[in-house]
């Protein structure tokens, strides 16, 4: 996951970073957790501040990131780097 971060990390588009969400939204009862992105709903709330830097947003991927296990982490890492192939092209098209 470390590898897909690092490479899609950035939108193409406006060079801001983003968000994690991948539409998987619960909420661990027990950790607190989305089981979709890792964050916690404070983090998750965090993200939607213009007033958040990117270096937050970063380190947090970082931190969502270490939150998921097994096929969880597997699973966030390929729609993350889909949603940023999808993104990508959609600005070359524009």
């Amino acid at each position: 996951l470390n590898k897909a971060l690092q490479t899609f990390e950035v939108s193409h588009e406006k060079n801001k970073v983003l968000s994690p969400c991948i539409n998987i939204c619960q909420t661990d009862p027990i950790n607190g957790y989305c089981r979709g992105c890792g964050r916690t709903r404070i983090e998750i709330a965090s993200w939607g501040n213009k007033k958040t830097s990117d270096e937050w947003k970063r380190r947090n991927l970082k931190e969502a990131e270490n939150r998921l296990v097994g096929v969880q982490r597997s699973l966030f890492a390929q729609a993350y780097r889909e949603k940023h192939e999808r993104l990508y092209s959609q600005s070359l098209k524009k």
